[in-house]
């Protein structure tokens, strides 16, 4: 047996195998063993081994951890290991519980992407109370967003905490006064005459404003042709008698409510015509005037100055108005309007208007105005948000479901009750078992629709600086004293 079959047969065994030097390729022409193993390390390219001297020796030591695999093609069976649900867009909102990876969005930023991910920037939060949906919008749509250059974020507070709206302190952080509306004659007063109003949304916005104050204060009850005449007519009196002398204030509507058949242009009207007319006019009149008489400080003058966009963080406080009355909802309509003529003045910068208990705008009269004004809104980079607890409360049929199903960013929490569970994979287009799950949802998590795609399964996560600016009073008390 030569040396050479001696030294093969050694290093043929199973253990020695393992530390058997590379066989070199025999020379052209002669003959050389069946199999020529190749050599990576010798072969160009980037460095495949930590350790060249025990890759040498046959051991497997890479430069870098694999993939899952190195086929391409079997992605496919590992799609939440590889697949990341979104983008990365936008402000990162949450954790997708399947894969882990971050899940990033900004309706502002996925309305104004090329293509469009959105074709609504408006945005619909609901969930049980306690189950997260207020800290992820002060997270995802306050604090992070007016991190970027050019945002800043409207809110209208609803929650009352220690007598004044749970965002006071947060606006201050910001450098501005929470607005506070009272019915007491010490708060804010917003007029339903504010030339802004008319400068957004013009004179016909003005008329719709009005008429759903009226129906609000009616209970819901809408206007007949014969009041809705009457007070267009007073208006356009009360507009021509001040001119530019002064601001007309809703006061100034009242006389001319009774004065309507006095216009020439109804000379023409039967007497019984007439008769109604008037009458049409003073109802409404006796309706206008007890609500001026039950909020007396909140609609009976001119517009108060620090009614203004002057910081990132505005903080429309209504939690110390009553919740039966139509005082939060005619607050909430009026703010709209005059925020929409606001933004005409103040254009380049997107906004995000967000309505705690949104439903007192995203129901009943206020729905048709808000979605009437969906097309002003995009126009002037406005990004609607509306929380609430459920959405069973709202009628079929009212305007409200149509402008809910047209917000393209929806984030579903906890539902404990099916009904309002199964309310929300109805409406929202959500997969068959979806309500099933929604009832099942921890704190903290949730379902996010966006755009046309499935709903991802989505944890939200908080830095520690977040959790103090979103959780108590006391905890913006300890971090203004940090």
């Amino acid at each position: 047996m030569t040396d050479t079959t001696t030294r093969r047969t050694v290093w043929d065994l199973p253990v020695l195998r393992n530390f058997a030097p590379p066989t070199e390729p025999a020379p052209d022409g002669e003959a050389g063993p069946a199999l020529v193993e190749q050599t990576p390390w010798n072969r160009p390219g980037s460095q495949l081994r930590t350790a060249v001297g025990r890759a040498r020796r046959g051991h497997y030591g890479p430069a870098l951890s694999g993939a899952p695999t190195t086929t391409r093609q079997a992605e496919i069976l590992n799609t939440a290991t590889i697949g990341a649900p979104t983008g990365t867009s936008g402000i990162v909102t949450g954790r997708d519980v399947l894969s882990q990876t971050s899940i990033a969005h900004d309706p502002v930023t996925a309305y104004n992407s090329i293509p469009r991910t959105v074709s609504s920037p408006n945005v619909v939060i609901v969930g049980d109370v306690g189950s997260g949906k207020s800290a992820h919008t002060k997270t995802s749509y306050v604090l992070r967003p007016l991190l970027l250059n050019k945002r800043r974020a409207v809110v209208f507070d609803r929650k009352d905490r220690g007598g004044e709206g749970e965002y006071s302190e947060l606006a201050r952080r910001f450098g501005a006064e929470p607005i506070r509306f009272t019915t007491d004659g010490t708060g804010t007063r917003l007029n339903l005459l504010d030339p802004l109003i008319a400068h957004g949304t013009g004179g016909q916005g003005q008329m719709r404003l009005l008429n759903v104050v009226v129906r609000l204060a009616r209970d819901g009850v809408a206007l007949t042709e014969w009041e809705e005449e009457a007070l267009r007519a007073a208006l356009n009196r009360t507009r021509a008698d001040h001119g530019d002398h002064r601001v007309p204030v809703l006061a100034d509507v009242l006389p001319n409510l009774s004065r309507v058949t006095d216009l020439p242009e109804y000379s023409d009207l039967s007497p019984a015509a007439i008769d109604a007319l008037h009458h049409a006019g003073l109802s409404v009149r006796f309706t206008l005037n007890s609500l001026l008489q039950d909020y007396a400080g909140l609609f009976d003058g001119e517009t108060s100055k620090s009614v203004d966009l002057t910081g990132k963080l505005t903080s429309f406080d209504i939690s110390q108005l009553d919740e039966d009355g139509p005082a939060v909802p005619a607050v909430m309509a009026i703010g709209h309007m005059w925020l929409l003529g606001r933004l005409r003045n103040d254009r380049g910068w997107a906004t995000n208007c967000i309505y705690e208990e949104g439903w007192h705008i995203a129901a009943g009269p206020s729905a048709a105005l808000a979605r009437s004004n969906q097309k002003l809104s995009r126009g002037l980079a406005l990004s609607n948000v509306f929380v609430f607890h459920k959405g069973t409360d709202i009628p079929d049929g009212s305007p409200s479901i149509a402008m809910l199903q047209e917000a393209q960013t929806v984030h579903v929490y906890r539902q404990s009750l099916h009904e309002d569970a199964a309310w929300c994979q109805r409406v929202f287009g959500f997969a068959p078992d979806a309500a099933e799950r929604i009832t099942q949802l921890r704190d903290g998590q949730r379902y996010d629709k966006i755009g046309s795609r499935p709903e991802i399964w989505v944890e939200h996560i908080r830095s520690p600086w977040e959790i103090q600016l979103t959780n108590t009073d006391e905890a913006f008390e300890a971090v203004a004293r940090a």
